[in-house]
């Protein structure tokens, strides 16, 4: 995987307090990544970016709320969330990442 393409698959991390309770309980972060992301890709992506070993990925994909505003229909875009297992005691500080 060339190193643009790296860029475009992780969009972010993705933090709420489910994904805090699940970084506690087990090695597991939690990523946005792109549409069109597949597992090897945001495995390999982690691997490099942050220089860990995954265990294991899983993809979300997400749909998009319906919502009204005043007279109209909208809808928001769909996406994709990545839960990724890290090997025992190795960890992703998002802090110290600049």
């Amino acid at each position: 995987m060339n190193q643009e393409r790296i860029f475009k698959v992780l969009l972010g991390p993705h933090i709420t307090e489910k994904t805090a309770m699940a970084g506690e309980t087990g090695s597991q972060v939690v990523f946005k990544v792109a549409i069109d992301a597949a597992k090897p890709e945001v495995k390999a992506a982690i691997e490099k970016l942050f220089s860990v070993n995954v265990v294991d990925v899983r993809i979300v994909k997400v749909k998009g709320k319906t919502k009204q505003a005043k007279h109209s229909m909208g809808k928001r875009s769909d996406w994709k969330k990545a839960y990724v297992r890290l090997e025992q005691g190795q960890d992703i500080d998002f802090a110290a990442v600049e």
